[in-house]
């Protein structure tokens, strides 16, 4: 995958996609009003502390941890910067438009979260397929594993997303119980959807940024 020009950008459209989607489901989660998933809650805390949008919120704190998985040597993909920038801005699209109201009871709370959490673990799929690479937060994960080979992975998760989660409390962000919907569903709702649809990410190899641009300077020349 990836080895020509129009592959890249085939699949720079697919990602950018499934990150719209992704976006999608994350506006949904924030609709249900019952509190959102750590970094979404640390993302609207610090719209509200600044007074900022939460897709600008949410591009400082992507970029933010871009430069610190570059620090980490880890590898970076045209998938990261894709993600960095549409998600969050994609969410204030969402929000502009006005497409779901928020939720006053628990009864239509609920089924909105879930379905937010459904397209979440979709999205994932097709972000995911377009192997050009990981998105920050992930990264960022992979790398602090790297440098803490004794520490479990999912402790590691944890102690991010309960640093997260406690800022984002401080913040003023949404937390409630869709924070622990989230922080409990979201994988094996992903993992779920991955099975319908026969996908393994495990097989894929995603292409950095630099063979991305080797690929482009080939075609120039």
């Amino acid at each position: 995958m990836n080895n020509t020009v129009r592959d890249i950008l085939k699949n720079s459209l697919l990602a950018a996609f499934g990150l719209f989607l992704f976006a999608f489901g994350v506006y949904l989660t924030i609709q249900a009003d019952i509190g959102v998933a750590p970094w979404d809650a640390f993302n609207l805390g610090l719209s509200s502390t600044f007074g900022i949008k939460y897709g600008t919120a949410s591009i400082i704190v992507s970029f933010v941890i871009v430069v610190i998985d570059v620090l980490l040597k880890e590898q970076i993909g045209i998938g990261m910067f894709l993600d960095a920038v549409l998600v969050g801005k994609s969410v204030d699209f969402f929000s502009w438009t006005g497409l779901v109201s928020k939720q006053e009871k628990l009864v239509f709370s609920l089924p909105v979260m879930a379905a937010g959490i459904i397209i979440m673990g979709f999205s994932q799929f097709l972000y995911m397929k377009a192997s050009l690479g990981c998105g920050p937060r992930d990264t960022l994960l992979v790398g602090l594993k790297r440098r803490a080979k004794k520490i479990p992975i999912g402790l590691i998760s944890v102690c991010i997303l309960a640093i997260v989660t406690l800022a984002g409390y401080l913040l003023g962000g949404s937390i409630g119980i869709g924070t622990v919907i989230c922080a409990l569903l979201t994988g094996p709702v992903m993992q779920l959807d991955f099975k319908i649809v026969k996908f393994d990410p495990t097989v894929l190899k995603h292409q950095n940024i630099i063979e991305s641009f080797k690929v482009f300077v080939h075609r120039t020349q």
